[in-house]
């Protein structure tokens, strides 16, 4: 065996040796699901929300949620609300207002949910963008936009869903789906629950 012919048979041992490694190392992708819906309702813009102070009627209003997430209040002005629950708010509430009030007393209630939406497009019998009260699956998501079209290839159906990577960026997602094992029960990531602002997309 000449020198040529040695090199090349170490460079084909070595890549099957790399090969096997990275066959061994891969396994199932983890993708960032849920599926049991939340216990508690987070805040979002567009929410309606009344804020209640202790008899301090000046202080109690009905407010809404801005587009940039923040509320804004008498003496304490802009205070940021979105991804925070009612009792989470009203205790950061409550902090902000005892540089005024003496011994404050708040409470939060969600008035008008309006920040939980979810998109489907594609070939669904009615794309576009839903507004929901509850939280929804991916099968009643595609329910709710009148099932697919004859054209639709059921099984690479894909959600697209704003998440952080491991430096905290966010950064858009892409899950693929199979309707064949989502009727079977089947398959990862399965049925699972829509954040707000997912969009299910079915070529």
């Amino acid at each position: 065996m000449n020198f040529a012919d040695a090199t090349k048979k170490g460079l084909m041992v070595a890549a099957g040796y790399l090969l096997v490694g990275l066959a061994a190392c891969s396994g199932p992708i983890v993708y960032p699901v849920e599926y049991v819906a939340p216990t508690s309702f987070l805040i979002g813009p567009e929410d309606v929300l009344i804020v209640n102070v202790w008899r301090n009627q000046d202080l109690s209003r009905e407010v809404a949620v801005r587009p940039d997430g923040s509320i804004s209040m008498p003496l304490i002005g802009d205070v940021h609300a979105a991804g925070l629950t009612g009792e989470e708010l009203a205790k950061k509430l409550n902090d902000r207002l005892k540089e005024f009030v003496s011994t404050p007393t708040v409470s939060v209630q969600v008035k008008e949910v309006n920040s939980y939406f979810i998109f489907v497009t594609g070939e669904v019998m009615k794309p576009g963008k839903y507004p929901l009260k509850s939280y929804a699956t991916v099968m009643q998501g595609i329910s709710m936009a009148g099932g697919f079209t004859p054209f639709a290839s059921r099984n690479q159906l894909r959600v697209l869903r704003m998440a952080s990577n491991s430096k905290g960026e966010s950064a858009q997602i892409s899950i693929p789906l199979s309707y064949g094992d989502l009727v079977k029960g089947q398959g990862s990531p399965g049925n699972f629950v829509l954040r707000s602002g997912d969009i299910i997309v079915i070529p």
